[in-house]
Order: C-alpha cells, then structure tokens, then sequence
C-alpha cells in the first residue's frame, strides 16, 4: 500500500485517494420476469428470459435508444438517448430490507417491474457501475448504475396493501439504496432460474473532493 501512495502522488494524484481493487462476487438467479405487452409497468415470471442487444423483446424498456425524463434533467424531456435501462435487476436480500423499513410483511420483485431477482451478492445496489453480471448461460449485463426508486414503482406495492395509505410515497423514502440496478445487454443469451451469476467488479477510484 505504501508504494502504491507513493505512485499514485508520483503521478499527481491528490492525496488520499481512494482506489477499491476488482474483485468478483458469486450470486444465483432466484426469478426471471418480463412484461406481457410494453405498456405493462408490472412484470409476471417466466421460464427462461431471452436477452438480446436491444433487451427484453417486446417489453417495456427495450430498444437500443430510449426517450429521457425526470432523472436526465441536463436533455430536455423526449430527447433520444442510448438506452441503458433495459433491464431492472433487484435482489432478495434487499426487497426483504425494503419490507421490512415500509412494515410490510413482504415487497414483490414483480410489483415494482423487476425482470431478474438474485441472490447472494450483498450490498447488491451499492455495485458499481461498469461492473459485469456473468451468467452462467453466457450472458453478460453491464451495469449503469443504482435504479432510483420512484412513485411508480410505489404505486405497485400499493396495490396489494389497499389497507394502508401514503405506500407511494413512503416507497422511494425506504427504497433509496436498495432499489436495485439497472443495466444494458453487453452479450445476448437466456437467463433461467436455478443458475449461477458472478459480479465481475472492476478496479475504481472514489473521485475526490476538489
């Protein structure tokens, strides 16, 4: 560690700055679930869950390019983009936090529009972006980033608890961290259940404050 402070200010580097080797984290794949037409928001199970370069064929956020919205407030709404979001993978370990923070006796991977849930990988929403998910088919996903929780997705988990009040709005305030991730297709294939998932975790740094 030493030598490597020492390289690191060798090349102006600031000082410490915080560098997480690549390591890689073992997981299985619990459910596979898609949307039946592509306005659906929430997803049913399936048996198998093909993935091609543009995602989910048929569903609700596949395509190679996507519209942006609230969450891209640098484009005007509507403009086109690369699609990155096509496909929504959360985790059992953290639906079972969410529960458990809206006292509910259980959250659904399909109520909030899921279409891989897994298990396994702590922390699963924390994994950082540019991470590979390996499946043991021979798919790979790429993962963008944290899934922002949103009113929507609560509106779905409202539906099953009519008895209480205010759940789309308490959603995005206990889901914050442990919605999940979204990513895009980097090598197509066909997700079961059953199989093994390996989060292939790349070297990063932690950008410094200026």
């Amino acid at each position: 560690m030493a030598d490597d402070a020492k390289t690191e200010r060798e090349h102006g580097f600031p000082e410490g700055l915080v560098r997480t080797p690549g390591r890689r984290i073992k997981g299985t794949v619990e459910r596979v679930l898609a949307t039946i037409t592509p306005t659906d928001f929430l997803t049913q199970d399936v048996e198998t869950l093909p993935l091609a370069f543009e995602g989910i064929a048929g569903g609700r956020h596949a395509g190679f390019t996507r519209r942006s919205g609230g969450r891209e407030p640098w484009y005007p709404r509507d403009t086109e983009m690369a699609n990155e979001r096509q496909i929504s993978l959360l985790s059992v370990e953290e639906l079972e936090i969410i529960a458990s923070r809206m006292e509910l006796p259980r959250v659904d991977v399909a109520w909030i529009g899921g279409n891989i849930l897994v298990s396994g990988i702590p922390h699963f929403s924390l994994v950082p972006p540019r991470t590979r998910l390996v499946f043991e088919s021979g798919a790979v996903l790429r993962v963008d980033g944290d899934n922002v929780p949103c009113r929507i997705a609560g509106k779905g988990i409202a539906e099953h608890y009519p008895d209480r009040e205010g759940l789309d709005l308490l959603f995005p305030q206990k889901a914050r961290n442990r919605r999940g991730l979204v990513a895009f297709v980097e090598k197509p294939g066909i997700i079961r259940p059953g199989e093994l998932v390996t989060a292939h975790i790349p070297e990063h740094w932690l950008y410094p404050k200026a």
